[in-house]
């Protein structure tokens, strides 16, 4: 296990980068997409809230890995070429948002509803009153499955291995068709993927105690 570390540490920093450049990319992009089809889903026209409601069926629905497969192969053969970094943080970050536009929308309907109504006829308009009313109370109640997301987004990054992304994953696989230190390598990978996510576990609890 030292004589991995020792000799293939430029390949494994180099993935644990990708990793982490993958997912706060998704992070950002899911939180920032999930909430629009949340507020979509949430819509009073009819047309809208049906849009909302299919883009979030399909992309929950479909496994992770097809979804990246689809803009890995597909995107590049008719569209615009993209390397297997980009359509695994394309993949991943619909993906994920699918979830948190899903969490968004409870979080935003367990606030009461004399909230907009109350700010509605204080001369608010409805995205003032979604902006600084509705929206601020309702990330707080959805803290808690906002932060298990963010985690399995983190965990599902993995998923640029398939696609030759140069993510932790992937660069552990080479190391252990080089080496043919299997265990030893998924062993260093297990921890530098833990070295990712507890930070963030902690600063979620900590968030929710915080905002409680």
């Amino acid at each position: 296990m030292l004589n991995i570390i020792a000799n293939e540490w430029h390949p494994l920093l180099t993935g644990l980068w990708n990793t982490i450049l993958c997912s706060l990319i998704a992070l950002v992009g899911s939180l920032v997409i999930g909430t629009f089809f949340a507020l979509l889903e949430i819509s009073q026209h009819r047309i809208v809230k049906i849009i909302g409601h299919i883009y979030v069926e399909v992309f929950r629905n479909i496994p992770l890995l097809v979804i990246t497969m689809a803009f890995f192969l597909i995107i590049p053969m008719y569209i615009v070429k993209i390397n297997g970094f980009t359509a695994g943080t394309i993949g991943l970050t619909l993906y994920t948002s699918a979830f948190i536009a899903e969490t968004v929308r409870a979080g935003i309907n367990s606030i009461d509803h004399g909230q907009m109504e109350g700010a509605l006829a204080n001369g608010l308009t409805y995205t003032q009153a979604m902006r600084y009313i509705i929206l601020p109370q309702a990330f707080r109640v959805v803290i808690p499955p906002l932060g298990n997301q963010f985690i399995n987004l983190v965990k599902n990054s993995s998923v640029l291995a398939f696609v030759a992304g140069f993510d932790l994953m992937y660069q552990g696989n080479l190391i252990a068709n080089d080496t043919l230190e299997t265990m030893p390598t998924y062993f260093i990978v297990g921890v530098m993927y833990l070295i990712i996510t507890l930070p963030l576990s902690y600063y979620m609890r900590h968030l929710e105690k915080k905002l409680a």
